[in-house]
């Protein structure tokens, strides 16, 4: 184990001269849970933040629940998604909320101007209120929701005093229960904390994160999963690749990723510069295994660019792209150009680590 848990990996210039140096912590473990390639220390304990959210939805998803209520692609995605809170995602939130009979009102993850700027610009100039369904989180609680009342449906209820978000809440422990199985960790060893949506979230190491990711990409190799947890997992890969514009939106990096990759990849970015990638079968070639890949930059990535850069270059450096779609993919990284406020080149930006691996 290094020293300390975040090595540099990252580099901005100005001029000649390094400006500034991010430091981060990669882990790659493929479907048998070995821990294929790293940087940093992949035991680093940290929060998985809306990349949890695909764990979030699982047991909804396991106990059939998209089914019963005959849910769309499209709307099974927006579950698992950060939305950029555009009029076609508030569109598919709502239908959702027909469908299950659960109303806007209920929802507790609070309220932000939307990701997508010419939505916000517009509600901002038209004075239009800002609503919970515009919350990148509003999928998830409906989704949540949805589960609550799936269970209603069949006798389960908890005290109605307990909220939904409520790590006491029945299905919050499931969900718990649920995510630790993936990470193979003892629920004991999932550290709790409180999400920007105020829903529980998780910390755990980089290693068995990306395990879960694995697992969520294969289910059935490695500690195979129950058949009803694999088809669930199966639902929630398929929907998340198949509607890639409901898990971000436009100019997003998890949609670019999976719009380009068709198929072979599965993306979830998560707030403070974490991010979660899941390579299906065969994405490395043929007979190539599932890997989960986990990865936080140290500082939280303010800039929002350090973070998608160093995404694709773990993919560059795996082989998981093809160079059509690194080139499709530039805007994102792994290197770019830095500009100042008169479009002057001052500057470059580029990632500076190898992946080291464990043959």
């Amino acid at each position: 184990m290094s020293k300390t848990p975040y090595l540099p990996l990252f580099e901005l210039t100005r001029g000649d001269t390094v400006e500034s140096i991010h430091d981060g912590a990669i882990a790659v473990v493929d479907v048998y849970g070995k821990l294929i390639a790293s940087f940093g220390d992949p035991d680093t304990v940290t929060f998985l933040r809306s990349t949890a959210k695909p764990f979030q939805a699982l047991p909804f998803f396991e106990h059939n629940g998209p089914a019963v209520f005959d849910f769309t692609s499209p709307e099974k995605a927006i579950v698992c998604a950060s939305h950029s809170g555009t009029d076609e995602h508030v569109a598919v939130v709502q239908s959702i909320q027909r469908k299950v009979g659960v109303s806007e009102a209920a929802l507790l993850c609070g309220v932000h101007k939307p990701y997508h700027e010419l939505t916000a610009e517009r509600i901002h100039d038209h004075k239009e209120p800002l609503t919970s369904n515009r919350h990148n989180c509003s999928g998830k609680h409906t989704g949540m929701l949805s589960y609550v009342a799936l269970k209603q449906r069949t006798g389960e209820s908890a005290p109605a005093e307990v909220e939904y978000i409520n790590p006491a809440h029945p299905i919050q422990k499931e969900i718990l229960q649920t995510f630790a199985e993936m990470c193979a960790l003892p629920v004991e060893q999932v550290h709790l904390g409180v999400d920007g949506c105020s829903a529980p979230n998780f910390a755990v190491p980089l290693r068995n994160a990306a395990w879960a990711f694995a697992r969520l990409c294969d289910p059935e190799a490695g500690d195979v999963q129950p058949p009803a947890r694999a088809l669930a997992c199966h639902a929630i890969t398929s929907a998340m690749m198949s509607s890639p514009e409901m898990v971000g939106g436009p100019g997003r990096f998890d949609t670019a990723l999976m719009q380009t990759t068709q198929g072979r990849i599965v993306s979830k970015a998560g707030a403070e510069a974490y991010q979660g990638i899941g390579l299906m079968p065969g994405a490395l070639g043929p007979g190539s295994p599932a890997l989960g890949i986990a990865m936080k930059i140290a500082d939280g990535d303010d800039r929002r660019k350090v973070r998608t850069a160093v995404a694709l270059e773990i993919l560059r450096q795996l082989g998981a792209l093809f160079a059509v779609e690194m080139d499709a993919l530039a805007g994102f990284g792994p290197t770019y150009s830095l500009y100042n406020w008169r479009k002057i080149l001052v500057g470059r930006a580029y990632p500076t680590f190898e992946l080291a691996w464990n043959r």
